[in-house]
């Protein structure tokens, strides 16, 4: 799908449904929540959340007092609307509109967050692009969470088509330029009291001389 098409869908998404009409909700973010509070990050270190949407992990990682937060969505829809529920607290928080694909960070973070981003890419090039944009994003050192698909989840998601992953496939994507630490399957509640299997990997990202 190309970028202009990706984004007017994910626009009408936004829109036209409110969170618990989107699957993907969580009242509480708690796995996303655990994992920064496992790796016992310090609270200037810097966190995106990749594909937030309108998803609740920024106002609790500002409940903890994260000073260094970036929220990054193709839609300026679901941007508006985390925002508008933040109010004044939005201003301590870094918003960018983009396509993952096309992002051009200016700083590097310690702590990468995609919970349901990556599986929409289905195509070779567009995997590419991501991964390059990630090691060229996450500090040396530096972590990446990420969640997809399973092989036993759905194979579509509102209306377009995802990549599925188990352990094995997610990380071999992610050689040569991270290693990982740990992977594990969970299911999550939708709003509407439906199962979707995930498979979630943490990563540790190579220095660039060691992923050379």
């Amino acid at each position: 799908m190309k970028t202009e098409s990706n984004k007017n869908h994910w626009e009408k998404i936004y829109q036209y449904s409110q969170s618990n009409e989107l699957s993907w909700t969580e009242g509480i973010p708690y796995i996303s929540l655990y994992q920064i509070h496992k790796l016992q990050l310090p609270k200037e270190a810097g966190i995106i959340d990749v594909g937030g949407g309108t998803s609740n992990l920024v106002d609790y990682l500002l409940k903890d007092r994260y000073s260094n937060i970036t929220v990054l969505d193709i839609s300026e829809t679901a941007i508006t609307k985390a925002k508008t529920r933040l109010g004044s607290l939005a201003d301590k928080v870094t918003w960018i509109v983009s396509d993952i694909t096309q992002f051009k960070s200016k700083k590097q973070f310690d702590f990468w967050h995609d919970r349901a981003t990556f599986h929409f890419l289905t195509n070779d090039a567009d995997i590419q692009k991501y991964i390059s944009i990630a090691h060229n994003a996450i500090k040396d050192q530096g972590f990446l969470s990420l969640s997809t698909f399973s092989n036993e989840g759905p194979s579509e998601c509102s209306g377009l088509k995802i990549k599925q992953y188990n352990e094995e496939t997610l990380s071999n994507v992610f050689t040569p330029f991270f290693e990982k630490s740990w992977c594990v399957q969970h299911k999550h509640y939708t709003p509407f009291d439906t199962e979707q299997s995930f498979i979630l990997c943490m990563f540790k990202h190579l220095s660039k001389i060691h992923s050379l």
